[in-house]
């Protein structure tokens, strides 16, 4: 296997803007509500949804992980089983699983994502959760450590990996993982431009910031208004480009895509007014804490609102939020300002999905080649 240190920097023409979902893999669906939610979380759901997705111009499944029966979420299947799951019954569709360092071990994790990128012709990728559910920790008697402490180990997590995935004979002398002469075969599928499968880190503190620029290939947002994610991309471009790296970004958005703005604005009222108020209050109670315990407050939901937290990834703040040209239009500006991929999540899976794919995904791409046309779009890297 080659040893590689750093990100490729794309060149070329600019990239389309990419598309992911979450996967409803937890029950419960993506709103903590009470109101009609047609989703399931059953995997013969999944394999359809995935399989629509992949159709309607969606390139990566974004698989929830959670551990402890909780706060709406009574039921749910394992993360990296859930997406190889999906990416053995699709053909294109790239497959991204939450894990939470100090529950795996990385060389585990590695050697798991490995033989799953070989079965999937190079189709996986990990999103790197440090950690706010605290009970999940302590109730298996794992060490919950403080914020700052999480995100060390997290970015150790990261490294790890990516060496096991590069690099033959692995040497990690870390304050949390230690590795001596230590080799996985088969290393990752081939594929042209990724030099191994892809790491994801989400977060909003400054911890996670830097993390982010130093040590992941994506960046993931929760939901952001467009000065919201002025300010991470700000901060992540600036770590990463001390670090002679160059880092993408992904945007959370809980996206209603109604015939008129009123019918959208309408759903968006009733989904908060039918909010599930003692699973909100729950989850508010459980990760606020986390947020606020960074030194500079910025943290994982440190400022969201009881509606905010109604779609638990802030994903109303985003505002794809109206007929498929009013988001459309949205996306665009977000894709102007550094957005690289849009995560979406919907009330009703399946049909609103397709919708989307058919509808909104289309408008995007012919917003996009007019803005290169305009040249008012750079090629990626430049």
């Amino acid at each position: 296997m080659a040893n590689i240190h750093a990100n490729p920097i794309y060149t070329g023409e600019p990239e389309d803007l990419k598309f992911a979902y979450w996967v409803p893999n937890v029950s419960g669906g993506l709103v903590v509500s009470n109101i009609e939610q047609r989703t399931d979380w059953g995997y013969d759901y999944n394999v359809k949804l995935a399989q629509t997705a992949e159709a309607v111009g969606y390139e990566y499944a974004l698989s929830q992980v959670r551990y402890l029966s909780s706060y709406g979420a009574a039921q749910q299947h394992e993360s990296t089983a859930t997406s190889l799951a999906l990416a053995l019954a699709t053909e294109k569709l790239k497959v991204i699983a939450a894990i939470h360092p100090g529950i795996w071990e990385p060389a585990v994790l590695a050697k798991f994502i490995l033989t799953a990128d070989q079965f999937t012709k190079g189709r996986t990728a990990i999103n790197v959760v440090s950690g706010w559910f605290k009970d999940e920790y302590t109730r298996l008697g794992l060490p919950w450590l403080e914020h700052g402490e999480r995100y060390r180990r997290s970015a150790e997590f990261m490294d790890v990996v990516r060496k096991l995935f590069t690099e033959e004979n692995v040497e990690y002398p870390g304050n949390f993982y230690t590795v001596d002469d230590f080799t996985l075969r088969p290393g990752p599928y081939p594929v042209e431009g990724r030099p191994h499968p892809e790491i994801f880190q989400g977060g909003n503190s400054s911890a996670a910031r830097i993390n982010g620029g130093k040590h992941a290939d994506w960046y993931f947002s929760n939901g952001k208004d467009f000065d919201g994610f002025r300010e991470q991309y700000d901060d992540v471009t600036e770590v990463a480009r001390a670090h002679n790296r160059k880092v993408r970004f992904g945007l959370n958005g809980f996206a209603i895509v109604r015939d008129t703005e009123a019918e959208a604005r309408e759903q968006l009222r009733e989904i908060i007014a039918k909010a599930d108020e003692g699973a909100v209050e729950g989850f508010r109670k459980s990760v606020q804490q986390a947020g606020a315990s960074t030194h500079d407050k910025k943290g994982m939901w440190a400022d969201s609102s009881f509606e905010d937290l109604v779609q638990y990834n802030d994903g109303f703040r985003t505002q794809l939020i109206g007929t498929p040209e009013q988001v459309a239009d949205r996306i665009i500006e977000y894709k102007k300002i550094g957005v690289d991929l849009i995560l979406t999540g919907f009330l009703h899976f399946q049909e609103e999905l397709e919708a989307f794919g058919k509808t909104v995904i289309p408008i995007v791409r012919e917003k996009e080649v007019e803005l290169v046309n305009r040249g008012l779009l750079t090629p990626a890297g430049v």
